[in-house]
């Protein structure tokens, strides 16, 4: 099926064309006709990495009316990054279209900017929860005459602690007002807010997890001592130099260390964790998108909203404790119809666990002595 075949109007599948956005993933193909075409709640299950940007995005836009200058639509996500991400996207899907404005806002930058370009006309806001209540209380932005929220990566907002800001949000979006919900997993304080605002009679997709992994990745997985983790990292990337990729850790600990051990043998390495500022954050983000920077290390959380193009390999250094974090963290190479690569450093005991992903998922590990 082609993105065409979807009811999408003209100008938008131009922009999505010239973007190389032609086949539409599994998420697109059930949210889009229904999305578009429905005045519904809708409650989507599905993985990062599976097109959950464009499969509200696109039909979000094609319900703005432009000439109204008033805040149509609210998407909330979890991190600046994802906000930002998601902002950018809808900017790119406008290209033929008539003028859509979305403007993002999140914590880490001075509100009072923010307020400031809120006065422009805006259509779409994009935001973190905590800043929007933000700028609810001093009045800087409305949303009574909103006519859907989305909330991009809801399991995330929740583990990040901000149930609070989404209920308060979601009942101040008064009258008649779509809820699109996208989520990865479906924890039971979620389950809590989709009974109390989201319609019953809400449309439900879940996209298996067999179907939300990419088919353009190459899964192997190395067998060793823990004690020879770091040697069996730095053979790998020597036979991968000038390609870029991220290493993931399950702690912020580890992250801290891998990333002091790699800059001691003379690697470029980034390092993403939790406790980090905004401004260094960002400042690392800046230089691994340019290619300054070939490498970085994260943990699960630091990564969420990474989206960077032509990523050659990902490498689990510590494997994830959640199925779904492995399908996240392999998520983020082989995009756009490209190839890619997710490397597994595991022990003895572990090789359980990669037969148990080979299984959930329904794909193959290669083993590399």
């Amino acid at each position: 099926m082609k993105f065409s075949e979807l009811g999408i109007p003209k100008n938008l599948n131009k922009g999505l064309k010239e973007m190389g956005i032609v086949i539409p993933t599994k998420i697109q193909e059930q949210a889009i006709p229904v999305l578009i075409n429905e005045d519904v709640d809708f409650i989507g299950k599905a993985q990062t990495g599976t097109g959950k940007t464009a499969a509200f995005g696109i039909p979000l836009l094609a319900g703005i009316n432009p000439n109204k200058k008033e805040v149509q639509a609210l998407i909330l996500a979890p991190t600046r990054e994802l906000g930002q991400q998601i902002a950018k996207q809808l900017f790119k899907f406008t290209k033929y279209t008539e003028k859509i404005y979305s403007e993002s806002v999140y914590g880490g930058e001075r509100i009072e900017i923010q307020i400031s370009r809120l006065k422009r006309p805006t259509h779409i806001i994009v935001a973190t929860p905590g800043r929007l209540i933000d700028l609810m209380e001093r009045k800087a932005v409305d949303i009574s005459k909103i006519k859907t929220v989305v909330l991009d990566e809801a399991d995330e907002m929740l583990s990040m602690g901000f149930k609070k800001d989404l209920t308060t949000i979601l009942s101040k979006t008064k009258g008649r007002r779509n809820v699109w919900l996208f989520s990865a997993t479906m924890p039971a304080a979620l389950n809590e807010i989709i009974n109390s605002y989201v319609s019953r009679d809400a449309i439900r997709v879940s996209v298996d997890k067999q179907d939300a992994v990419n088919k353009g990745i190459d899964h192997h997985f190395v067998v060793g001592e823990e004690i020879n983790k770091l040697d069996t990292l730095t053979y790998f990337l020597k036979s991968h130099k000038k390609q870029r990729g991220i290493i993931f850790t399950k702690t912020k600990a580890a992250a801290r260390k891998l990333s002091k051990q790699l800059i001691a043998k003379n690697y470029e390495v980034g390092l993403l964790e939790g406790d980090m500022t905004q401004k260094d954050r960002d400042k690392v983000m800046r230089a691994f998108k340019k290619g300054t920077m070939e490498l970085l290390v994260s943990t699960d959380v630091a990564a969420r909203g990474i989206d960077v193009a032509n990523l050659a390999f990902v490498v689990h250094y510590q494997l994830p404790d959640q199925i779904e974090y492995y399908t996240h963290r392999s998520g983020r190479t082989a995009r756009a119809g490209k190839t890619g690569l997710s490397l597994a450093l595991i022990v003895k005991q572990e090789i359980k666990a990669i037969r148990e992903l080979e299984k959930k998922l329904g794909i193959r590990f290669t083993q590399i002595r």
